[in-house]
């Protein structure tokens, strides 16, 4: 284990998280920061949400919601500092601006123009790796469909498909192609990761955006199999996600750090898993990683 990793899984501020009390308190911090941050940018958090919130939004949760579904029992946990996890409509109506908020600080300058300089960053190392147009992709964790959409703008003649485990977040995203025709041509699916109901070899390009952090180790195992059946000979995995050498990480005040930490139950897990391991355990080949921003990198396996 790095020195950087084992400063990031430091026992005392897990004790410190294993307390009910001070963990609540410290998401509340987390959510309370991000907030302030983000309307100090200039996203109006609170409107923005309030705006969601006014619309009618139980007939968008009924055309996406798979009433068969099977919850895996790591997903019915806190994320991010909501009770309910990804599981309810304050958290999806929520994502966007928490994004914004997020990543205003990755780069030099503080700006709510973080988040699309983030995926412009992931997308430039993708194309670099590419040899061919991707012409069936299958966003994975697509949350509200942020980085579907960012996939769409890349490649507007493609079959994309976005999937998630929340149906709030799919209901958000289906919500949001209302005044884009061309958003309208994405196909969104309730379903986990684990069990994508495709066909095999069916894919060009599966992508994972902010997701693998956000997973225990045997899940992300479990999808980067599920990722080998999907994709075609040649066909194309890309990963994005933090960055565990980030010198950022290794700076970062206790504080922060605890916060962190609060909102992410499975940061430790991720910070352990090695990729350039576990990706030709699973048949992967031609891997790569690279570090895309100052706390991000991109993993690529053909």
């Amino acid at each position: 284990m790095s020195t950087l990793t084992a400063r990031l899984i430091n026992p005392l501020v897990n004790q410190f998280l294993a307390f009910p009390p001070l963990a609540n308190w410290a998401k509340h911090q987390a959510r309370t920061m991000m907030i302030e941050r983000a309307e100090s940018i200039g996203v109006p958090w609170r409107a923005m949400v309030a705006e969601l919130r006014r619309q009618d939004l139980e007939p968008e949760l009924a055309k996406v919601q798979n009433p068969d579904i099977q919850y895996p029992g790591y997903y019915l946990t806190s994320f991010h500092a909501y009770a309910e996890g990804n599981l309810g409509w304050e958290p999806a109506t929520e994502v966007e601006v928490a994004a914004y908020a997020v990543h205003s600080r990755i780069f030099a300058e503080t700006h709510k123009n973080g988040d699309a300089k983030l995926r412009q960053s992931f997308h430039q190392v993708l194309q670099s790796h590419l040899t061919e147009v991707p012409q069936g992709i299958l966003d994975l964790g697509c949350s509200v469909g942020m980085s579907t959409f960012a996939l769409q703008d890349l490649y507007p003649e493609a079959e994309i498909i976005g999937l998630d485990l929340s149906p709030y977040f799919l209901a958000i995203a289906n919500y949001n192609t209302r005044s884009f025709p061309q958003r309208q041509q994405i196909q969104w699916l309730h379903a986990a990761a684990e069990a994508v109901p495709l066909p095999d070899q069916s894919l060009d390009l599966i992508t994972l955006s902010l997701v693998c952090h956000e997973l225990p180790q045997a899940a992300t195992i479990q999808i980067l199999q599920e990722c080998r059946r999907l994709l075609k000979p040649q066909g194309c995995l890309a990963i994005m996600d933090m960055n565990p050498q980030s010198e950022v990480y290794a700076k970062m005040p206790p504080y922060i750090l605890t916060l962190l930490k609060s909102t992410e139950p499975y940061l430790d897990q991720y910070f352990q898993l090695d990729f350039a391991a576990v990706l030709p355990q699973q048949g992967f080949t031609q891997i790569s990683i690279t570090p895309s921003t100052p706390r991000h990198r991109v993993i690529v396996a053909i």
